[in-house]
């Protein structure tokens, strides 16, 4: 993995409970990495769903290992929230590669 191709910043973020004082229960979105990171592929694509048509975007991004995340997780970008669908492992505990949708 180059230094050089990670020319993107990208947010780790993990969904959190905080109760309040009144005692409702309120779910929210905390950043708990910001990392360095390569957009491999991003491609928008459209397929027959059982309501019709929808349009799905895919974001492919390279980052170095993090530890303790999973597909629970989301990753922030140029200011929209993509939902982690797939994490590959490159190498042994070198890279990840973190496939993305909206």
């Amino acid at each position: 993995m180059r230094a050089g191709k990670l020319d993107k910043r990208i947010e780790l973020q993990r969904e959190t409970q905080i109760v309040k004082p009144s005692g409702s229960v309120v779910k929210e979105w905390q950043t708990f990495a910001t990392i360095r990171a390569e957009v491999v592929q991003q491609s928008a694509s459209e397929y027959l769903t059982g309501f019709g048509e929808a349009e799905t975007n895919t974001v492919i991004f390279r980052i170095r290992y993090v530890a303790d995340i999973s597909t629970d997780d989301r990753v922030f970008y140029s200011g929209k929230p993509y939902d982690l669908k797939e994490i590959k492992e490159i190498g042994r505990r070198r890279g990840l590669e973190l496939r993305c949708a909206t």
